[in-house]
């Protein structure tokens, strides 16, 4: 085989005017300059950049060893030409900003353990895949998703959920906020207007909705979850988190749910149901799904974030049958489709059961960090704990009159912890409870007493020099 097809391209333009030597000569110094090639990047033999050039080798090994001569490339004897290592370019450092600095302890709410992710079952789950996999795997996918994902959630999502659904009824997305911002412009283009939202809620879903057109009003939650009485005759369609609100942490009431979906039954709204953590019941088996007492009336909506991370993109929502086809229309125009094989991976976990066995060791582990957390709670004044035993965060609230809610932030990010305030979850925050939501999920097992110390010490702190519990 000819030398110059086994080098690598190099994208190279001789611009301007003049001696090609002196061209591509001022072209790499200007790549190397400007950080395009990095420090160890190897450059093309002479050979094959003068192919790919269509200029003479001469040529090119001249320019190579002036640029080397100026110390912007390092040529040694049978290793071939590197970019030097030079200094990083100002120009460079001030224009790509590095990544965002991850806190010491990360409580945020709603993350998952991702050092604990099942590595080895996936990697073994995708070799099975890739073994069996007909050659339209690598082609263009589903916008619905794939059949076999479809199957398998439909089932598994029956047993464990309590979901009534076939693979004709579920579309996979990328996501839960895509899910929810694919429907909610189907919902407006169908003449919906008007849309409720838990208060307080996500404000980050709530803001999705609203892009989309719908007006959103504020549907109280208290004790017994969201208040079905506050719903109104004219509201299209609903967003709930009925087996764990967040960020209260309260199931629906079991009349409430009948209530709602009474309601729905009467006006022909949409309730939205947001399973965001729901395999996370810690003192029973989870409460089912809302969809399984109103198929045609409820979206359900569920995601692999919690369960094994947010990096895989992979969510799905069961649909009522008159939403499937503009759902799926919806997808197709925003992404065509989400990438198909680890769709596959996920399916081969479900129906080898590998998946379960994942969060029955997950719900353990968080189960008793849950437990560590309440006990440091509760020896602090001041401090209220909320919420059934469920999910991957608490509510706790602060008693009036003691520390503020910025107040005990602010003493959290010095120690480098990184929680959630109450406040900005409510539609109106002014004169609402104050408080924090402490994950327990996302640090490391190895990492997770240390964090607790860290919180306590900053809770101690800011509430007057009470004693943290050890």
């Amino acid at each position: 085989m000819p030398e110059h097809w086994a080098s690598w391209d190099l994208h190279v333009e001789l611009g301007g005017q003049g001696a090609r030597r002196r061209r591509l000569e001022d072209a790499l110094r200007d790549a190397v300059r400007t950080g395009r090639l990095s420090p160890g990047t190897r450059l093309p033999s002479t050979r094959g950049l003068a192919h790919q050039l269509g200029l003479a080798r001469g040529t090119v090994s001249a320019a190579y060893d002036q640029l080397a001569e100026e110390g912007y490339l390092t040529v040694r004897a049978g290793s071939g030409t590197t970019v030097a290592d030079l200094p990083q370019p100002v120009a460079q450092s001030a224009s790509r900003p590095g990544p965002p600095t991850a806190p010491r302890h990360d409580l945020r709410p709603g993350l998952p353990d991702v050092s604990a992710f099942p590595a080895r079952a996936w990697l073994a789950a995708t070799r099975r895949v890739l073994a069996a996999a007909r050659p339209d795997v690598f082609g263009a996918g589903d916008p619905q998703g794939h059949v076999e994902l479809r199957t398998a959630l439909a089932g598994y999502l029956g047993r464990t959920r309590g979901v009534v659904a076939g693979p004709d009824r579920v579309v996979v997305v990328s996501g839960f906020y895509q899910g929810l911002s694919l429907l909610s412009g189907v919902l407006a283009a169908s003449g919906i207007r008007t849309a409720a939202a838990e208060d307080p809620g996500h404000n980050l879903f709530r803001d999705a909705v609203r892009r989309a057109g719908l007006t959103v009003l504020p549907l109280p939650v208290d004790h017994h979850g969201a208040r079905i009485d506050a719903l109104g005759p004219d509201t299209g369609a609903v967003l709930l988190t009925p087996t764990h609100q967040y960020p209260t942490g309260v199931p629906l009431h079991a009349r409430r749910r009948q209530a709602l979906t009474a309601w729905a039954r009467a006006t022909g709204a949409v309730i939205v149901e947001d399973d965001y953590d729901g395999e996370y019941r810690y003192d029973r088996q989870p409460v089912g799904a809302l969809q399984g007492t109103a198929p045609d009336h409820v979206v359900y909506c569920g995601t692999a974030s919690k369960t094994l991370g947010p990096a895989l993109r992979l969510a799905w929502m069961v649909l009522p049958p008159h939403l499937v086809p503009p759902v799926v229309r919806a997808k197709q125009e925003a992404d065509l489709y989400t990438e198909t094989l680890g769709q596959l991976v996920l399916a081969d976990l479900i129906t080898g059961h590998a998946y379960d066995r994942h969060i029955r060791a997950a719900r353990l582990r968080y189960r008793r960090r849950r437990h560590l957390l309440l006990d440091r709670v509760a020896a602090l004044p001041g401090l209220t704990a909320h919420g059934v035993p469920a999910g991957l965060h608490t509510l706790v609230t602060l008693d009036p009159g003691g520390c503020t809610e910025e107040g005990l932030l602010a003493a959290c990010a010095r120690r480098g912890v990184a929680l959630r305030g109450l406040t900005e979850l409510h539609h109106d925050p002014a004169g609402r409870p104050q408080g924090v939501l402490v994950g327990f999920g996302a640090p490391a097992e190895r990492a997770y007493p240390a964090a607790l110390d860290a919180l306590t010490a900053a809770f101690a702190q800011t509430l007057g020099g009470a004693r943290p519990a050890t």
